[in-house]
């Protein structure tokens, strides 16, 4: 069930498995055979929903801001990268604006400068587990808290502790309420979104977001290295228009928090960084 405060209420899948499997229940009754149509569309609904975070099929998710303002916050995953992270940073501050950073535990191990920083120049963490196991929803429950913990532990050493989980490939399960809820933490999706396989598709990136872009959006990029050389210099580009696109349209860029409404990450008491 989803808690939200004081109050309880049932998740979609809840609702669909209370049901879909009693009618599957009563239907057998009658005749064997049609008690597979509900069963069939109950399991349907949980192999192919979780791909849509804005259904919240499983658990609560964090899709959208409320400020009902022409605003947004430009969000990244699977960094830090070395080459392509100053980038973004460098045009960050050049217009004065903060981002949400998803990062991979894994990346933040392996580059501690570039999280101290991200950390330094204003921008917050969020925690996208520690490998990016793109199949990690399949995983066991011990499994799925340990990528989350492992994430947790590492930006711990830079005396922050991030409250906002966006999962590999936006992909939700059953169990991932239950684990984000023993954590303090929530997960956050998006609303606003260009596929690029991973900046292997940055061409008219920026004319694809700016068309869709709508106020108290999250927009979901990518800080990775492009895979061709050749593509580093269009991301960039892109990168840039975007932000001056979404200037000219009058739309404002909040950092994360600001936009939900909600804490994304705070810093820890009395706690140094250990790198």
């Amino acid at each position: 069930m989803f808690e939200n405060g004081e109050k309880l209420r049932f998740s979609p899948a809840h609702i669909a498995g209370m049901c879909l499997l009693p009618t599957a229940l009563l239907l057998g009754l009658i005749r064997i055979d049609l008690a597979l149509l509900p069963l069939t569309g109950f399991l349907g609904l949980c192999a192919v929903a979780p791909f849509f975070p804005r259904l919240e099929f499983f658990l609560p998710m964090v899709n959208q801001g409320k400020t009902g303002r022409k605003a947004v916050a430009i969000t990244f995953d699977d960094g830090p990268d070395p080459v392509s992270t100053p980038i973004l940073l460098r045009l960050f501050s050049e217009h004065e604006i903060h981002a949400t950073f998803f990062v991979n535990g894994h990346k933040a191990a392996r580059y501690p400068a570039l999280i101290r920083r991200i950390l330094h120049e204003g921008h917050t963490l969020g925690n996208h587990s520690y490998g990016h196991d793109n199949l990690l929803m399949l995983r066991s429950k011990e499994i799925l808290q340990k990528e989350i913990v492992l994430v947790q532990q590492e930006l711990e050493k830079y005396g922050v502790l991030t409250h906002a989980f966006r999962p590999p490939v936006c992909v939700t399960n059953p169990t991932l309420g239950k684990v984000l809820h023993k954590l303090g933490m929530y997960a956050v999706g998006f609303s606003c979104r260009a596929p690029d396989a991973g900046n292997r598709w940055v061409e008219t990136l920026s004319a694809r977001i700016l068309k869709k872009v709508r106020p108290d959006d999250i927009i979901l990029l990518h800080d990775v290295l492009p895979p061709k050389k050749e593509l580093l210099p269009i991301w960039r580009r892109e990168m840039e228009a975007i932000l001056h696109g979404l200037a000219a349209d009058g739309f404002a860029v909040l950092p994360l928090a600001a936009l939900i409404g909600r804490e994304v990450m705070s810093k820890l008491p009395e706690k140094e960084a250990k790198q």
